[in-house]
Order: structure tokens, then C-alpha cells, then sequence
């Protein structure tokens, strides 16, 4: 995962671009979770995480506009 300053330098079409690839990849994992063949469930928490980072620099670079 790339950190927040790491994220700012990127262009707004390839954060959104990565936002939804990660909202895509939580999909899955929750789906793994429900079936019951997800090795590390803490996957699920720390990919959340990584969106709401992400989300927030998109946020903050529209307000900037």
C-alpha cells in the first residue's frame, strides 16, 4: 500500500482508477470471507482501510480545484 503523500503525486483519473480495482478486490474478499476460504480475515479490515485513504486524497484534490 502506498502512503498518503505517495498517493497525492498520482493523477485524480488513476486514484479513481485504483479506487475502483480496490472496491472490486473487497467485493471478492468479503465474498472469500462468507465462504469461509479466506486465509487471513484481517485482509477485509486492512483493504478498507487502504479505500478510505485513498477516498480521502481523491477528496482532497477536487476540493483543490
Amino acid at each position: 500500500m502506498k502512503k498518503a503523500h505517495e498517493l497525492r503525486d498520482m493523477p485524480l483519473e488513476e486514484l479513481e482508477g485504483l479506487e475502483r480495482e480496490k472496491a472490486e478486490d473487497l467485493m471478492n474478499l468479503k465474498i472469500r470471507l462468507k465462504m469461509r476460504q479466506l486465509d487471513n480475515p484481517l485482509q477485509v479490515r486492512n483493504l478498507r482501510r487502504e479505500i478510505a485513504v485513498v477516498k480521502t486524497v481523491i477528496t482532497q484534490k477536487r476540493a483543490a480545484l
